[in-house]
């Protein structure tokens, strides 16, 4: 179901978007928001310890991370949102509120998980997890656990969806795909197509990896 190979950071080379933060690209907002994200990680506020380990390996199966950098903290990035109580301000009719749905949805799978194969997600192999996941996303699973919950809706709509914003929120994810963060306050001023800022990421092209190199070293 998914695929754990990841390009994203070949394709800005030595861009690290941290490297703003004392820079006149963000302001001192800008930079609290992102020093609280980094500071992020350990153990749950929210969820129990065995639905955060089973958190943890669902993010694993829809965000797998490349290695060699230290790892976004996927799990950890949803747990505090739901501690905080943050809403997106809307739900599908189908769904109970962000905590009910996340309570609901890790015990469903995890009774999933032991009916089909007497152990939890977290203890199952990568092959076996991405296959729950795959019958989830397509409706298949309807234990009693969903409490009337349909678990593609809940995949698409709630688990999908909060996974991926948590990792596509941290520092680490924007260096990969060369975003600056927050255009505040200065702004861009090269709104052409493929035109670019200096204090943007320079993406390989033409296979001139040395040239990207450069100009990231740079960018503030």
């Amino acid at each position: 179901m998914h695929d754990t190979t990841r390009k994203d950071e070949e394709k800005y080379p030595d861009y690290d978007v941290l490297s703003k933060r004392e820079g006149p690209s963000w302001n001192e907002k800008t930079r609290e928001v992102i020093a609280r994200r980094l500071s992020l990680g350990g153990g749950p506020k929210f969820f129990t310890p065995e639905e955060f380990e089973t958190l943890e390996q669902v993010a694993a199966r829809i965000v797998p991370q490349p290695q060699g950098r230290p790892p976004i903290p996927v799990a950890a990035l949803v747990d505090d949102k739901l501690h905080l109580g943050k809403s997106d301000g809307y739900r599908n009719a189908g769904l109970p509120r962000e905590r009910d749905a996340w309570r609901i949805g890790l015990k469903a799978l995890d009774a999933e998980s032991e009916k089909i194969y007497a152990a939890r997600f977290s203890q199952l192999p990568a092959e076996r997890q991405d296959e729950l996941l795959t019958r989830m996303a397509n409706g298949e699973l309807n234990d009693p656990a969903w409490e009337g919950m349909a678990s593609n809706l809940f995949f698409h709509k709630r688990m999908a969806i909060d996974v991926i914003y948590a990792y596509y929120a941290h520092p680490i994810a924007w260096s990969e795909i060369g975003w600056g963060g927050p255009a505040s306050p200065r702004g861009y001023v090269r709104m052409g197509y493929d035109e670019r800022d200096p204090w943007e990421a320079a993406e390989v092209k033409n296979g001139d990896v040395a040239a990207a190199q450069r100009k990231n070293r740079h960018v503030r």
